[in-house]
């Protein structure tokens, strides 16, 4: 029997892994933006003085893995594992970054829900004894991912008003039983799903149905219901897919109301021309790792329900014609 298999998709953690230290970094945009008081170092230059935006990437990731650590009062050399994940091919931010780490590397990749299977997975080391401290992060770059998914920036391709901004930055994570800190006491993982959606114009509206698919999942494995939280977060649906979102859960029986927030659409203030809103890895990790985070340590939020919504596509299967699935996974996290 999996004992702590609880329903169909949620496993209940007995431990109850902490985040005993985080971090986050973002670019100038970002610095402009609604988020921007939450998170912990900005930079003013999103290159960081490297040549590529590959390179540049990286160092985001790798300073902010460093800065997690740094809190954690542990270093590299405490971790058993790190799990990282990005959005470039062969997720080559995250295994450079373990490169220089030196830590054992779990890569790992759910589009941009990344960060909260990272957090799951995480979490299930430490609460199987597999592992005492483990380090999770991702990371996210707009001019990175621009010319790997759509064009070049050089090329100054206009975005449609239905497109998504990708977030430059990172957020890392150290979990252990050790230490104080927000408590992850379940996970509830995500089914692939796929509407037929096409254009990556408007993945918001691809990743909506997963991230109503695991939201019913989750009530229903742990029965509980939007009271139960004083929060609903979301990653990266955008203002387009948060509305579809919204009508798809409350068509499930399940109304949300204020209590649903997400970072996509929150990101960015409307002046600052980010179409339907923010996406990327960093984008829900800077949401959660950043904003929920520091609101759990001033009180506001006692129990949270975090979803990360992802879009699986690359940019050989658009161009074959196939459709672009989408994939969420959930957390809870509750203060001590």
């Amino acid at each position: 029997m999996a004992r702590k298999l609880q329903g169909l998709q949620t496993i209940a953690f007995d431990l109850s892994p902490k985040i005993v230290g985080s971090a986050t970094i973002a670019g100038p945009k970002e610095k402009k933006g609604n988020l921007a008081p939450y998170i912990d170092n900005l930079v003013p230059d999103p290159m960081l003085g490297e040549q590529t935006p590959e390179k540049a990437e990286r160092k985001l990731l790798y300073q902010t893995c460093q800065e997690a650590l740094a809190r954690a009062k542990l270093t590299e050399h405490d971790m058993d594992f790190f799990l990282g994940g990005d959005l470039l091919n062969q997720i080559i931010s995250s295994s450079f970054c373990a490169r220089d780490l030196g830590i054992p590397f779990i890569g790992i990749y759910g589009a941009c829900s990344s960060i909260v299977e990272g957090l799951g997975l995480g979490a299930m080391l430490v609460d199987g004894e597999y592992a005492d401290q483990v380090l999770i992060a991702t990371s996210s770059h707009y001019q990175a991912s621009e010319r790997q998914f759509r064009y070049p920036i050089e090329l100054n391709i206009q975005h449609k008003g239905t497109s998504q901004w990708t977030v430059t930055g990172a957020g890392a994570a150290v979990l252990s039983t050790q230490g104080e800190g927000p408590r992850i006491t379940c996970v509830t993982f995500g089914r692939v799903t796929d509407y037929g959606i096409k254009s990556p114009d408007i993945m918001g509206a691809a990743m909506a149905p997963a991230a109503n698919d695991t939201l019913c999942r989750h009530f229903q494995d742990t029965n509980t219901s939007p009271g139960d939280y004083d929060l609903v977060l979301t990653g990266d649906l955008g203002n387009m897919g948060q509305k579809l979102f919204m009508d798809l859960a409350k068509e499930a029986g399940h109304t949300l109301g204020t209590k649903h927030m997400d970072v996509g659409a929150t990101i960015y203030k409307p002046q600052q021309r980010a179409g339907a809103g923010g996406s990327g890895c960093a984008c829900a990790a800077l949401g959660i790792l950043g904003y929920v985070i520091k609101e759990m340590y001033q009180g506001r939020y006692r129990r949270v329900l975090a979803l990360a919504t992802g879009a699986l596509f690359s940019p050989l299967s658009y161009q074959q014609g196939d459709s672009i699935a989408g994939i969420a996974h959930a957390i809870v996290m509750e203060n001590p």
